[in-house]
């Protein structure tokens, strides 16, 4: 009895293998376009635009999927090419494609950027899916391409290749999994550039001279103190201001990442003398950061 059952569960197990076969193989077109119509809806389309998900559709987009398109446009026959081909074909073509639409949108009043490149290769990858389709269908059906998806689901036939395909292929899925983990790593943790803030003072007028260095003792001179962080991470600056080793002026200033802070300072001097210094200092992580100063002469 219970090997009755086994067969029974068996030969459904095997007719379900078998639908899926029939169906997947008829489906790698429709595929295409599914996933091009999702990535466009997932960069597009907030808040789907801030997920990880529009990375991991927008690789094969650039990478693959107009590539794809355009081989099946032009080979529709089954014997026309063999796997290795069509997906080396599709990844060279796709890597080749994306600058030349890139280039001719530059000519175009919509320029480069995110949305016409997406636009310009999901209607390239769309068109010529309908195209790739459209010739299968004049086709008899046993001579159409379909992906081998029954191939790919029975390990065993890896076996019946020979060896220098079968180290190709390796070679190759491999390739194609090294350069997709590469590019998803570059996109997802971009290159930190130097780290560094900026530090100045300006005149009254916001320039970098004809600072205050001539006054009258009583008289005010007016700067403009400006800090511009580029560290890659929140900073707590301490600001000090000593005149003549004297501190006159100390404020915290929290920036983010590029952030910039500017702020008027005013300062009156009681002691006549000449080259009064007037020091900036900017301190970080309880150091002396960045240093400015001026001398001031006062009558």
């Amino acid at each position: 009895m219970l090997t009755k059952y086994m067969k029974m569960a068996n030969s459904e197990v095997m007719s379900c293998i078998k639908m899926i076969k029939k169906f997947l193989n008829k489906v790698d077109l429709t595929l295409t376009v599914l996933s091009t119509l999702l990535c466009v809806l997932f960069v597009l389309i907030p808040p789907l635009n801030e997920t990880p998900i529009r990375i991991i559709l927008g690789i094969p987009l650039v990478l693959f999927l107009p590539g794809y398109s355009l081989v099946a446009a032009l080979y529709p026959k089954i014997e026309s090419l063999d796997g290795i081909e069509r997906i080396t074909l599709s990844f060279g073509l796709s890597i080749a494609i994306a600058p030349l639409l890139g280039l001719a949108l530059n000519y175009t009043p919509f320029g480069i950027n995110l949305t016409s490149v997406l636009i310009v290769l999901s209607t390239f990858t769309i068109t010529l899916s309908l195209v790739a389709w459209v010739r299968r269908m004049k086709l008899p059906e046993e001579e159409r391409f379909r992906v081998p998806f029954d191939r790919l689901l029975r390990f065993k036939s890896l076996f019946g290749v020979k060896r220098i395909d079968k180290i190709l292929s390796i070679i190759l899925v491999a390739s194609i999994i090294g350069t997709s983990v590469t590019l998803v790593y570059v996109v997802v943790t971009p290159k930190t550039g130097e780290r560094f803030t900026e530090f100045y003072i300006l005149n009254s007028n916001g320039t970098a001279s004809d600072y205050p260095t001539n006054l009258t003792i009583g008289e005010e001179g007016r700067l403009v103190i400006g800090i511009v962080n580029m560290e890659y991470e929140n900073v707590t600056y301490l600001l000090e201001l000593n005149f003549n080793e004297t501190m006159i002026y100390q404020e915290y200033v929290f920036l983010t990442h590029n952030e910039t802070w500017k702020t008027p300072f005013t300062f009156k001097p009681t002691i006549m003398g000449e080259n009064q210094k007037l020091e900036f200092l900017l301190n970080k992580d309880g150091e002396v950061y960045r240093t400015l100063h001026i001398f001031v002469d006062v009558h």
